[in-house]
C-alpha cells in the first residue's frame, strides 16, 4: 500500500498504525492478509480497478487466500472506479451486488436480485 499516491495522505498511517519501515512488524500484523486464519464469515470484495490506494493485486490475493481456506467470497472489479466508487451505475450495482451476497448467504429471496457468483457455496 506504501507510498501514498496523494501527497495529503502520504503521512496518515503514521497516526494510525506508525512509521513506516520503523513499524513494518505492526504493519504485517494488522494487514488483512496476514488474518487470513482468523476468518470465519464470507467476504464480498468490492474492488476499483484503477485504486491507488489499495492496488486490486490486494484485493485478488484475498480472494484467493478466502477461497482456499473454503470460505464463500466474491470478488467484482470495477472498471474505471479508483478508491471511492463515482460512477451511478457501479455505485447502484455494488449495492445490488451486496444485497444479493446477503441473500444468498443468509437463503433470503430477494426479488429481482442480480445475479452474483459466490465461490465456496
Amino acid at each position: 500500500m506504501l507510498p501514498f499516491p496523494f501527497r495529503f495522505e502520504s503521512r496518515y498511517l503514521d497516526g494510525l498504525v506508525g512509521e513506516y519501515p520503523k513499524e513494518e512488524a505492526l504493519y504485517k500484523k494488522r494487514s488483512p492478509i496476514e488474518s487470513i486464519d482468523t476468518l470465519s464469515c464470507p467476504i464480498l470484495l468490492l474492488q476499483g480497478v484503477e485504486d491507488k490506494v489499495v492496488p486490486p493485486n490486494q484485493a485478488e490475493s484475498m480472494h484467493q487466500a478466502l477461497k482456499k481456506k473454503g470460505l464463500p467470497t466474491c470478488l467484482k472489479l470495477y472498471e474505471g472506479e479508483q478508491h471511492g466508487f463515482r460512477q451511478a451505475a457501479n455505485i447502484e450495482n455494488a449495492l445490488d451486488s451486496e444485497l444479493a451476497f446477503y441473500g444468498k448467504i443468509y437463503g433470503i429471496p430477494v426479488p429481482n436480485a442480480i445475479d452474483i457468483e459466490i465461490d465456496n457455496m
